[in-house]
């Protein structure tokens, strides 16, 4: 599982993330939920190991990301935002240096290539050129190397953000079918993401935690079920008609 203590980030006079705190259990998907700036990316960055806190700290299965960032790196498959690839590769010259990096044995790299290709349904674009596939098929090919080493942990920032209706879809999908063994963050600032996904949501603001529950408190706090209008008062403090906080 993973726990967050006080966790905290500055930027010199910014101060990105104020000392937030949950947990996350295997089998749930935690939606990250916030404005752009709220400090999403921040705290990811932050338990991926990519950005050390300021104050605080975080465990992933027991793995500290102060004292043994390493071993926390190994229990965890990222997809960043914009999910950054290397165009200049195909699909499967990728995915082999993914699994050479994470130290898959070499009688081993093939299955796991195989493994990742069906299960994020991007076999037909195997030997294809980066640069040459759809934003939807870069999101998928981002996914299989967050998934090259089935890792406990998935933190997944914004997967679905620039997509068409049907790319979303299928994403949201592939998310879903890998939640039973995982535990899962993800960040988004789309409110139909979370009910479409999350188990569970965490509204973040300014860096502050404001909100932490299940989708279906948010919609009980509108009097109409309007999630949006229960985000809007709960991010900007702002009296919404209908909304009980």
């Amino acid at each position: 599982m993973i726990r967050v203590t006080e966790l905290s980030k500055s930027f010199e006079e910014i101060k990105a993330v104020r000392s937030i705190s949950f947990e996350v259990k295997q089998g749930e998907v935690l939606g990250f939920l916030g404005p752009n700036g709220a400090g999403k990316s921040t705290t990811m960055k932050m338990l991926t190991c990519f950005l050390a806190p300021t104050e605080g700290d975080a465990t992933i299965f027991g793995k500290s990301i102060l004292d043994e960032p390493i071993e926390v790196r190994k229990k965890i498959g990222y997809m960043p935002e914009n999910a950054p690839l290397y165009d200049d590769l195909t699909v499967d010259e990728f995915l082999h240096y993914a699994a050479q990096l994470r130290e898959i044995d070499k009688n081993k790299e093939m299955d796991a290539v195989e493994n990742v290709l069906k299960i994020c349904a991007i076999k037909e674009v195997q030997f294809q050129g980066i640069e040459t596939l759809s934003k939807g098929y870069k999101r998928r090919v981002s996914m299989a190397q967050a998934l090259i080493h089935d890792p406990e942990v998935l933190v997944l920032d914004e997967p679905t953000d620039g997509l068409d209706p049907n790319q979303k879809h299928d994403v949201r999908s592939l998310i879903k079918s890998l939640a039973k063994d995982k535990c899962i963050i993800l960040s988004t600032h789309i409110l139909e993401e979370v009910e479409a996904v999350c188990t569970r949501a965490i509204i973040i603001s300014s860096g502050k935690k404001l909100f932490d529950g299940e989708p279906h408190e948010l919609k009980e706090k509108s009097s109409l079920g309007r999630v949006d209008d229960v985000f809007r008062a709960i991010t900007t403090g702002a009296k919404v008609e209908g909304v009980t906080l």
